[in-house]
């Protein structure tokens, strides 16, 4: 006989994805600033590279599904989201292709944390089926 109890309760497809997403895009933040720092298209000044310094920090609280971390991740973003802008209309050459990419992973980062919290929220609401 099962009750409630007995197996962790599972979570909605959408919370599931929301997460990959979130991980993802991150990860690829932050692989993406050392790599244009250090390697694709560096700015003559390599210590730049420590920015993607404040974009590890969230990702051990994404990893252990931590609501907290969602929220001040999808506020955080959009200063690299700023960043991607700026470079993408002012660099030429791969650095603005770069700033592109920027831009695309931090809308994509946020979108993903909005959309996690909201599922989150609605399937605390919802009973047990």
């Amino acid at each position: 006989m099962t009750t409630p109890h007995t197996h962790p309760r599972t979570l909605p497809a959408p919370v599931v994805w929301t997460r990959a997403i979130a991980v993802s895009s991150l990860i690829a933040l932050i692989v993406l600033g050392l790599a244009w720092e250090l390697w694709l298209a560096p700015t003559g000044n390599r210590t730049l590279a420590l920015k993607v310094l404040p974009l590890v920090l969230p990702l051990a609280g994404l990893l252990r599904n931590r609501m907290y971390t969602y929220r001040w991740l999808s506020l955080m973003v959009w200063l690299y989201f700023t960043e991607g802008v700026v470079r993408a209309t002012s660099d030429r050459g791969l650095g603005a292709t770069l700033g592109a990419i920027e831009v695309v992973l931090c809308l994509l980062l946020f979108g993903a944390c909005a959309a996690h919290v909201r599922w989150r929220l609605r399937s605390a609401r919802e009973p047990a089926a």
